[in-house]
């Protein structure tokens, strides 16, 4: 698990958008986290998958901006954007399984031959009749 420091955070408060009445066009309650990834001393695999994971949140200085709007209150967008963070951070430390390479079985490749034989003669037996 990636512990954020709390210096490669910073935090802003926005005016949110859509609905909420008054209360949205007179207080800021949306969150925006900006976190300097370079802080993070994220190994270099891990970084390549969360750049994928991120996309374009991420900024070309390195920095993960994510905005948090979903809630009426300033604390509970702060924590959404947090918890947002450490999801991410957290699908970016899990390693894809190696695949393992296998080949098909004698049996699995003549029941396949055998297959294409079958979808052949059927095709063969849609043609037109010919008497000879």
């Amino acid at each position: 698990m990636v512990t954020v420091p709390e210096e490669a955070i910073e935090e802003r408060f926005l005016a949110a958008t859509g609905p909420g009445g008054q209360n949205v066009n007179k207080v800021a309650t949306a969150c925006q986290l900006r976190v300097d990834i370079f802080r993070l001393g994220l190994h270099p695999e891990t970084y390549r998958r969360l750049k994928v994971i991120a996309g374009s949140r991420l900024t070309a200085a390195g920095t993960l901006v994510l905005t948090a709007r979903r809630y009426r209150t300033q604390e509970a967008n702060r924590q959404d954007a947090r918890d947002r963070l450490a999801e991410m951070l957290a699908k970016a430390e899990e390693r894809e399984a190696r695949r393992v390479k296998t080949k098909p079985s004698k049996a699995a490749k003549a029941r396949r031959v055998d297959a294409k034989k079958g979808r052949s003669a059927v095709k063969a037996g849609r043609g037109r009749i010919r008497i000879d």
